[in-house]
């Protein structure tokens, strides 16, 4: 199995966490290292890898994918210069912070004939692999309204300054909401409209950090909502079809589970508690059923061994930069329709 060389931007929270683990779990890559700027963390966990002390040094390893996992202000610059260098890139959410940074990155991709995806994680978590199938099922009938919400109840401001300072990457439009946004769009396509509200509630926040978004389709309707205030959580995902009913909490364990340095495997992974099954009230077949449905298993692995497919037999990436443009242009939507109180029609 030929094994791909690959190097992190930053071993913060989003490197330790989400990335490093699973590539090396994964027996197609090699972790080279990470570009640590100020604390050397990396080697204390992976003490064969490099700490590299530049980004100039990252590039000119011979690393063949490089991960863009710094704040997203600086993705569009970063994930040039890597594409510029001849390797295959990873860019954590938001891509960008345009829609014309994002184009400009697809393009030079094709023009050096690299891969180029977005870290879209949240598309392989337990509860939306969950609400997926339910839809693709059609035990829904004809869905009328879907509502997906990534809340928390968080209302001190974060330690993290560039999480909290004003820039063109902060706010919880370009943090949660690309979750949200990509979920929409992988499940039901790009709409016809876009209506936004976003709001800052938080006593002394500079940023956004309350979204409410209504994608509108020829046929019925999405709501994307996140905040900062939900002490008792709803359901994270409502689905209303003209047959029945599907609500699911969100349940899924990885992130937590990563966080306490717990390493992903292939078959236990990613396994909700069965407390947090979804219920499903619909009719099928002439008769009306009211039933928990059991939670399919999770794994952030899938998408790495899609990257690593997409590079070996050039096959499309796990999340396209394409995928990636289309989150941009809600995102710009909805700050657009926000400013001026109004629908805004693509």
């Amino acid at each position: 199995m030929r094994t791909i060389k690959t190097a992190l931007l930053s071993y913060g929270m989003s490197g330790k966490v989400f990335h490093a683990p699973f590539l090396e779990l994964h027996p197609g890559f090699k972790l080279l290292g990470a570009w640590e700027r100020s604390k050397k963390l990396i080697q204390a966990d992976y003490p064969e890898v490099i700490s590299y002390p530049t980004l100039e040094d990252v590039l000119a390893s011979d690393a063949e994918l490089i991960v863009v996992n710094t704040p997203i202000d600086s993705h569009f610059e970063y994930a040039k210069k890597v594409l510029q260098a001849g390797k295959h890139a990873i860019v954590e959410k938001a891509f960008t912070t345009t829609v014309a940074e994002a184009e400009e990155l697809k393009a030079l991709a094709i023009e050096k004939g690299l891969k180029l995806s977005v870290f879209q994680n949240r598309r392989w978590d337990s509860d939306f692999k969950t609400v997926k199938k339910i839809r693709d099922d059609g035990v829904l009938g004809e869905l009328v309204d879907a509502e997906f919400h990534f809340d928390r109840y968080t209302p001190t401001l974060s330690q993290k300054a560039h999480k909290e300072s004003v820039n063109d990457g902060s706010g919880i439009l370009k943090d949660l909401g690309p979750h949200l946004i990509d979920q929409a769009l992988f499940l039901f396509g790009f709409p016809q409209a876009v209506h936004a509200d976003i709001r800052i509630t938080r006593e002394q926040s500079l940023i956004d950090d309350s979204l409410d978004i209504c994608l509108f389709y020829h046929d019925f309707r999405v709501r994307l909502k996140a905040g900062f205030f939900n002490r008792e959580m709803i359901p994270s995902y409502v689905l209303q079809g003209r047959k029945g009913s599907f609500f699911k909490a969100r349940g899924d364990l990885q992130e937590d589970e990563l966080k306490i340095s717990k390493k992903p495997n292939l078959t236990t992974w990613g396994t909700e508690d069965a407390n947090l099954k979804g219920i499903l009230h619909t009719e099928i077949d002439g008769e009306i059923i009211r039933k928990n449905i059991p939670t399919l298993q999770g794994n952030y692995y899938d998408y790495f061994d899609g990257m690593y497919q997409s590079i070996i037999t050039n096959s499309i990436e796990p999340v396209t930069a394409q995928e990636g443009i289309n989150v941009m242009k809600i995102i710009e939507a909805a700050i657009k329709s926000n400013t001026e109180k109004r629908r805004i029609e693509f």
